[in-house]
């Protein structure tokens, strides 16, 4: 019975290893547009942990595609086992809060991105990500994850503005950062969100030549935060 569990374990934690392999060959290939959907074709109760640690990767590409990838297969996941996605979020949050002892690298981002993916997980979940914006809430004050929040709030502005509309009266902290990154994001996440009353602390961005780097759709992108406030201001000025 014991030499049965035990090769029980060695088989299960083989698997993982060929698993966790060969998702980072999907994440790191020149290629990787094409390989999205591969990342499914993986099984996702046992692809999802080795994301999760490609949140941590050395290289920057391969944490963001982690990412990606991680809002695909639980967003796959809540479609079949909607309690097994919601696991996955509470373990966002758990990383997140002071308890856990540990900092939560790339949990808004990848809570974002499901959310983005997944309706179901957006209604319930989107709330919770707003009070990562509350100074009088869930406040991140690590700068660090406060990139990803507001990373996670554009990215939700742009495909469901709805569920993170809440995140407005908030930004006017983030607009004021010290970091630039920070302050980029949030200037466009003004214009996404068509806050109008914080027109005057975007307008006061326009001399600001700081620069930052953004992850989208076609790649990393560069910008200046003065870029940012003036698209966001031409977004107010559209209605």
């Amino acid at each position: 019975m014991v030499s049965q569990v035990l090769n029980s374990l060695q088989v299960s934690s083989g698997r993982s290893r060929t698993i966790k392999k060969k998702a980072l060959g999907l994440l790191t290939a020149r290629d990787w547009p094409r390989h999205v959907a591969d990342i499914l074709q993986l099984p996702g109760n046992q692809v999802v942990n080795p994301l999760i640690s490609f949140l941590m990767h050395r290289d920057e590409l391969v944490r963001w595609r982690a990412v990606i990838s991680l809002g695909l297969v639980v967003a796959g996941l809540a479609e079949e086992h909607l309690e097994r996605a919601r696991v996955i979020m509470r373990r966002f949050m758990w990383s997140l809060n002071d308890e856990s002892g540990g900092i939560g690298w790339g949990a808004p981002e990848s809570m974002a991105e499901i959310m983005v993916r997944s309706e179901v997980l957006a209604r319930e979940y989107s709330s919770v990500f707003v009070s990562y914006l509350n100074p009088d809430g869930n406040f991140l004050e690590y700068e660090l994850l406060q990139r990803g929040l507001l990373w996670g709030v554009v990215r939700l502005a742009q495909l469901r503005p709805a569920k993170i509309s809440g995140a407005a009266p908030y930004l006017v902290t983030y607009l004021e950062s010290s970091d630039p990154f920070v302050r980029g994001l949030a200037a466009r996440a003004v214009g996404l969100l068509r806050a109008r009353y914080l027109r005057e602390k975007t307008a006061a961005l326009l001399e600001d030549d700081s620069e930052l780097r953004i992850f989208g759709d076609s790649g990393f992108q560069e910008y200046r935060v003065k870029e940012l406030a003036r698209e966001a201001l031409a977004a107010l000025d559209e209605d």
